[in-house]
């Protein structure tokens, strides 16, 4: 496997993408975009990328917030500030998720035409956006993602959505499943919601401890979620 940063623009913002494939093929491969939660394109995100490339893809960690910038973890009120203007402005999310796209399609190790992303938390949010705005990728896979909608409308969605959530999720609770099951519904969306008993956020990431805030790791609901996402791609890209 071999790995590398990649920048890219946004207007005058320099972003930086983390891309993770297999150089010993020359032939072009399928590519999933990862988008980080609400700390940046931090470690996670680039393992993700990597776990990509063991499943036959290429793997590109795009950045959100701009080079260099990034949370810490267990800063809810740093991380939140990072996110809002995102979460507030979707024209805004959904402008510098379809830059990352733009970007991945030019790279040389990457098939343009198959193209899926996933998307954590706060990176769940940017996939759905992504889908919301009609952008012609293969599907979108939220995990433990933002569910609600923003202030802008959808467009016409073409790609197949998958979301897995924890049912005791306190940043998506069952009647924000139902509002957003309701919302695909009435687009005429390839949907699926997996809903994991027992599951709160971030319940796929091993550092997540919080029960307070809500995020604890799940095992269980981690290994069901990762066979979920092996399979959703596989169909994606068969």
């Amino acid at each position: 496997m071999k790995t590398d940063y990649i920048e890219y623009q946004d207007g005058e913002t320099t972003l930086e993408g983390y891309l993770a494939w297999d150089e010993t093929s020359s032939e072009q491969r399928p590519v999933v975009i990862v988008a980080h939660d609400w700390s940046g394109r931090r470690e996670l995100a680039c393992d993700a990328a990597e776990k990509m490339v063991d499943l036959g893809y290429v793997g590109f960690a795009l950045d959100l917030y701009g080079q260099g910038v990034f949370g810490k973890d267990g800063d809810t009120a740093g991380n939140s500030a990072l996110m809002a203007p995102f979460a507030d402005d979707r024209a805004l999310l959904r402008r510098r998720i379809q830059v990352a796209l733009d970007t991945v399609r030019e790279l040389s190790p990457v098939d343009p035409s198959r193209v899926a992303a996933i998307g954590y938390c706060f990176g769940g949010m940017a996939v759905l956006e992504l889908a919301r705005s009609g952008a012609d990728v293969e599907g979108v896979i939220s995990i433990h993602g933002l569910l609600h909608q923003g202030d802008i409308a959808n467009e016409k969605i073409v790609a197949k959505v998958l979301c897995l959530h924890g049912h005791d999720d306190p940043m998506g609770p069952p009647d924000k499943v139902l509002e957003f099951e309701g919302e695909m519904t009435a687009a005429k969306a390839d949907w699926q919601v997996h809903v994991y008993g027992g599951a709160k956020h971030a319940f796929t990431n091993p550092q997540a401890n919080d029960q307070g805030l809500g995020t604890v790791y799940n095992a269980l609901a981690n290994q069901r979620a990762q066979r979920a996402i092996a399979d959703f791609l596989a169909e994606l890209f068969a």
